[in-house]
């Protein structure tokens, strides 16, 4: 079986060495990448499946790295940084990142999450379902991974997109809080509704600009969200 492959960007050897071998010793693939010039160089040749990423390098800082990681690649991204300011949480979320550990951090910890991460990530390449067409107001093409509104393409956060996806392949039925987290986040989530809320929020905007896309998702109050399934 392919080895699950990690990228660890951080300017600190010590966190560099210690996060390899540790992510080694449990049957992980590992680069690792000193500042943000060089992350995007592996990113591009290694092409990993999840990567680390600190905020506080030299030469690039990890916001910038980010947005240069999002301009080619979809692999989740774990922020590991010292700036734990909810203003740098929010901006790293936005910029596309997947999660936030501030440091110092618990490696254990750090462990579950990427765990968490690969978790929802191999179920979802197992299924396989061609697309979503909702009339003329969505469209989506998991195999290709795009999603069109209104006729044009909508660039969606990966969280965003595995939350669309989770809703539109169960349409119809409803998902409650505890399902969506545990699915998109991992287990360790299940109980962070508020944070389900912000995204379905997000997701929302996204999808009902120019269309009648937004009546698609219902929220059924302290229960959870129902995708009505496509007119016939």
């Amino acid at each position: 079986m392919k080895q699950f492959r990690i990228l660890v960007v951080d300017d600190e050897e010590r966190i560099l060495n210690f996060l390899r071998v540790k992510l080694k010793a449990l049957g992980y693939e590992v680069f690792t990448a000193g500042d943000g010039f060089e992350a995007v160089e592996q990113a591009q040749a290694q092409e990993p499946d999840l990567i680390v990423l600190d905020l506080l390098m030299p030469k690039m800082d990890g916001f910038e790295t980010l947005k240069e990681l999002r301009s080619f690649s979809s692999a989740p991204v774990i922020i590991l940084s010292a700036k734990g300011a909810d203003v740098d949480k929010i901006k790293g979320l936005g910029l596309g990142a997947d999660d936030y550990l501030q440091k110092p951090f618990n490696p254990d910890e750090l462990v579950a999450r990427i765990e968490a991460v690969r978790r929802r990530l191999e179920p979802a390449e197992r299924r396989r379902v061609p697309e979503f067409v909702y009339g003329e107001d969505l469209r989506i093409d998991f195999e290709g991974r795009r999603v069109v509104v209104s006729g044009k393409e909508e660039h969606l956060t990966r969280i965003e997109w595995l939350l669309l996806s989770e809703l539109a392949r169960n349409a119809g039925r409803l998902m409650t809080y505890e399902e969506l987290l545990t699915r998109v986040w991992g287990p360790e989530y299940r109980d962070d509704v508020q944070t389900l809320r912000t995204w379905i929020s997000r997701l929302r905007y996204k999808l009902e600009k120019g269309s009648d896309s937004h009546k698609l998702i219902r929220t059924i109050p302290k229960t959870g969200y129902i995708m009505d399934l496509p007119l016939s």
